[in-house]
């Protein structure tokens, strides 16, 4: 049992208790889900992506090593061209952008830690590709997420790293040691049957910040974590970045290399962004019919997430039966826990006192009493 079924089962449960959670106010119903999709009438009918896109519905993405600015110049890019930012995605991804946006536990999101890899990189317990996988699968959820809002709105989107640049962080990682070969297989295949149907993006932006310069930014950042990370691993990731990720994106679109004093100076990076001619790539030989397809596609996160689960057995990113129930069973006790919590606050009032009385009459949280999900499983000492 692949990890697929607790990425959509958390995903599609947690939308269903906000659903559930729905207001009636005289008699019109109101929720936090849409559920207007775009569809084969929309298209026949004249909703189609060429009225809506410009010269400046563009994707955009900013690579570059760990501490390089990828995310400020993101940002600031965004601004100043009035396009969507897209900050990284990261482990919790499918939950800032399911239910009520808050993150769930670990359990519940590829059980795995990225403090963990840190800390332990070469653990026996295969938390270094578990996390890697499901990385892969957040920035395609993230990249589908993007295409989607571009294809819907025709605004431009800016995103920090995506699933065309993902694979450095598994070449630094085999080389390191730290993930088996079997591990490298099973990326490549996923990744061979999913970014297939994706367009790459109409410009890379690469931060060139040398591993020293790197290490300096990280021992300032002051994480303990982060400060354990070898001068090796980041300068596997440099070298993935330069000798395949920007020779392949070249290819296929605009690229732009920045040195890190270069990178601060947002404007001037903009200003070479309206240079560029975005005469190649797969995006000019695009028309209405093939964007249909593709937006049909982004928009269904169920067809997104599919293919991610492919039938080899890999003792990292597999789970038994047993578990999967297990773990299934404490979802639903959460879900059963937060419907509850809303149920009570609607009888009490949106007040804040209102709130208080419900979570203390659900009894969640509550020494000895109710404790469901994770806490459920575990013993009076905290051991599953």
């Amino acid at each position: 049992m692949a990890l697929r079924l607790l990425k959509l089962a958390a995903t599609s449960a947690s939308a269903r208790v906000v659903a559930a959670g729905a207001q009636r106010v005289r008699g019109i119903h109101s929720s936090v889900q849409c559920k207007l999709r775009y569809g084969m009438w929309h298209f026949l009918l004249g909703d189609k992506a060429s009225k809506r896109l410009t010269e400046r519905s563009r994707v955009i993405t900013v690579d570059g090593n760990i501490c390089t600015g990828k995310g400020k110049l993101a940002k600031e890019i965004a601004e100043k061209l009035g396009f969507k930012h897209f900050p990284e995605a990261g482990i919790h991804y499918p939950d800032s952008t399911t239910g009520d946006g808050k993150p769930l536990a670990t359990d519940y999101n590829g059980n795995c830690s990225l403090e963990k890899f840190y800390d332990d990189p070469r653990s026996n317990d295969g938390n270094s590709y578990r996390l890697q996988s499901w990385l892969y699968s957040s920035r395609l959820l993230q990249y589908s997420d993007a295409l989607e809002h571009l294809l819907t709105t025709g605004q431009g989107v800016v995103l920090e790293r995506s699933i065309f640049s993902d694979f450095v962080f598994l070449e630094a990682m085999y080389n390191q040691g730290f993930i088996r070969k079997q591990c490298v297989d099973h990326y490549n295949e996923v990744k061979s049957v999913t970014i297939c149907d994706y367009l790459p993006p109409h410009l890379v932006i690469y931060i060139d910040v040398p591993v020293p310069e790197v290490q300096r930014r990280i021992q300032k950042k002051g994480d303990p974590h982060e400060m354990k990370i070898t001068s090796a691993y980041l300068q596997d990731i440099e070298n993935a970045y330069k000798k395949t990720f920007l020779p392949e994106m070249s290819e296929k679109c605009e690229v732009l290399q920045y040195s890190a004093r270069e990178a601060q100076d947002s404007k001037k990076v903009v200003e070479d962004i309206e240079y560029l001619k975005f005469d190649k790539g797969p995006w000019l030989k695009q028309d209405n019919r093939t964007l249909y397809h593709l937006r049909l596609l982004v928009q269904d996160k169920f067809e997104v997430l599919n293919y991610t689960s492919i039938p080899i057995f890999l003792p990292e990113v597999t789970i038994g039966a047993h578990q999967t129930d297990r773990v299934l069973h404490q979802f639903r006790e959460k879900e059963r826990s937060w419907r509850r919590i809303r149920m009570l606050t609607r009888a009490a009032g949106n007040s804040l006192a209102g709130w208080t009385k419900a979570w203390k009459d659900s009894g969640i949280g509550r020494s000895g009493t109710r404790r469901s999900g994770v806490e459920a499983a575990r013993g009076p000492d905290g051991v599953t």
